[in-house]
């Protein structure tokens, strides 16, 4: 500590600890650099009001921090109630399609064992119900 006496430094200037510069918002107020306070230095002795200026500033910054985090917890929430109810409904979704792919597949099973039977008649059905399907599709589209 001899050293540092003789560099004309005392024992609450701290600056000479930190090789990095001061940043531009402590340097700028008018805190002693390196004095290692957080609020500027009172010009006024007593400097309650300024003090408790400050301290009224940083409750109504603190009011409206909670809001947005009270908004923030209220989203997440509806957020996740959502993606449950979602869940729920892609889960009855699947079920759904499981069994209609089911009743597809016996539909078509039926359908082979049919034209098996016939021969070459299932095909005239077939052309059949493609027309009756487009008559519909056609008046569906021009109504």
């Amino acid at each position: 500590m001899n050293n540092s006496r003789a560099q004309g430094l005392s024992y609450r200037d701290r600056s000479h600890l930190s090789s990095t510069p001061e940043p531009s918002w402590r340097s700028n107020s008018n805190t002693p650099a390196g004095s290692g306070r957080s609020s500027p230095k009172v010009s006024n002795p007593s400097g309650h009001r300024y003090v408790d200026d400050l301290e009224g500033q940083n409750d109504e910054a603190l009011d409206g921090l909670t809001g947005k985090v009270k908004l923030l917890k209220e989203l997440s929430i509806g957020i996740g109630q959502e993606v449950r109810e979602s869940a729920v409904q892609l889960t009855h979704m699947n079920d759904a399609f499981a069994e209609t792919g089911t009743i597809l597949s016996g539909t078509f099973r039926r359908m082979n064992s049919m034209a098996t039977r016939q021969g070459g008649r299932w095909v005239c059905y077939m052309i059949f119900l493609v027309i009756v399907f487009w008559i519909f599709v056609l008046v569906w589209l021009f109504r």
